[in-house]
């Protein structure tokens, strides 16, 4: 008997996420990749994050030592002043740190999911939470803030599996795969539906700090203190990260939440990994100090040039038929093809004929549906490529 054969159970629903099977193609040098939700390598704030280094390693003692699962104090201080800022107003007791906000999903499923509970979500919603999530073994039921459906609805469709609903996951502003934002309205409406199920509401707030066009709208969080009057009232969970700002590779993200989640959380960190790494968070504080602001500026100007390049390149080569989300901000476009088209088989064809890589859109739908709809990164390649590529992956379409 082999080991494979004495896994848990819980293996059979984990997947390789496409996403990263698709970054293996950025090692080709004739692939145009638009698959990634990767930043810029360009636009790393190399000079601060090498003098943060070498400052952090005047003191090994610290830098190079253990430290508390909770995270590095400084930086946990400056997350709260900085959450602060966004109308939420809170303390470092309000904040861990974890490796990525992609490890805070994965607590979360570990903290509220019991085999056959449910979880809302969007339809498409973010592949990696699917990710997350799956190891503990959910069901899902999909989330629609513009047309909920009953509370009652709800609650009745996760009885009826065996379990009750237990948290509503979703990314309010500039969602990935779709790029869509959602309304202060509809992230109201996702705080009454929460209260009515008794769950809890996880915002993953990634690409947040980046909004090219039109007015903030306040996180769910915000919104959910300004009805009830303290972060210790709330049952939203705000998972925040520095990969999409200054560096996806130092792996620091952060979950803000009233502190008895928090303190949960921290029993799994220490079960997991302990803490997160400590030079890594000692330099992040460093430059988020220094520059935070004043990079997000740079990018955000940096980036909207790139989606704008993108959508114009859409409109010229595109096909009639096909269509595209225009969004306020973040890293993505959502493509829905014709009638007919699959976005995996399309995906075959223009690597073998037009080298562009992209992501089938049916990666990032619970049930596998979602066949004629594609995610577009436009955060990543440069104006040439974004032009040449985007008018390869016309001339594939126009072929049929």
């Amino acid at each position: 008997m082999s080991l494979s054969e004495i896994f848990a159970t819980r293996t059979g629903r984990m997947k390789a996420s496409e996403i990263r099977e698709l970054l293996k193609l950025l090692n080709q040098p004739d692939i145009i990749s638009f698959a990634g939700g990767i930043p810029d390598p360009a636009l790393f704030p190399t000079d601060a994050f090498a003098a943060a280094m070498a400052k952090a390693l005047e003191t090994p003692g610290q830098s190079l030592q253990y430290s508390t699962s909770e995270g590095f104090p400084p930086l946990r201080a400056w997350i709260a002043e900085h959450m602060s800022g966004l109308g939420i107003p809170c303390t470092a007791d309000n904040i861990l740190i974890t490796s990525g906000s992609q490890q805070a999903l994965d607590y979360l499923g570990k903290l509220f999911l019991s085999p056959n509970d449910t979880a809302l979500v969007g339809w498409p919603t973010y592949l990696g939470a699917l990710g997350a999530f799956n190891a503990y073994e959910p069901h899902y039921d999909r989330l629609d803030p513009a047309t909920n459906r009953a509370p009652a609805d709800f609650a009745a469709q996760a009885a009826d599996k065996g379990g009750r609903v237990k948290f509503a996951y979703l990314s309010v502003d500039f969602a990935n795969p779709t790029g869509v934002t959602l309304t202060e309205e509809e992230r109201l409406r996702v705080l009454t539906l929460a209260d009515a199920l008794d769950a809890a509401v996880i915002e993953d707030a990634a690409y947040q700090a980046l909004r090219y066009d039109g007015d903030a709208i306040p996180p769910i969080l915000a919104l959910e203190i300004a009805q009830k009057g303290s972060i210790e009232a709330c049952r939203t969970i705000y998972c925040g990260s520095f990969s999409k700002t200054l560096s996806p590779g130092l792996r620091v993200g952060w979950a803000c939440a009233a502190q008895p989640v928090i303190d949960q959380m921290v029993l799994i960190k220490q079960a997991a990994d302990l803490q997160s790494a400590t030079l890594n968070q000692i330099a992040m504080a460093e430059v988020a100090t220094t520059i935070f602001d004043d990079h997000v500026a740079r990018i955000r100007s940096h980036y909207a040039a790139r989606r704008d390049r993108m959508l114009a390149a859409l409109e010229q080569h595109m096909p009639k038929g096909v269509t595209w989300t225009r969004p306020e901000g973040g890293m993505f476009i959502w493509v829905t093809l014709p009638e007919g088209y699959d976005g995996a088989a399309l995906l075959e064809r223009s690597l073998e004929t037009e080298r562009v890589a992209f992501v089938p859109g049916a990666a990032f739908h619970p049930d596998g549906t979602g066949q004629r709809t594609i995610r577009l990164n436009f955060s990543s390649p440069d104006n040439r490529a974004i032009d040449e590529g985007i008018a390869r992956l016309g001339r594939l379409l126009q072929q049929d």
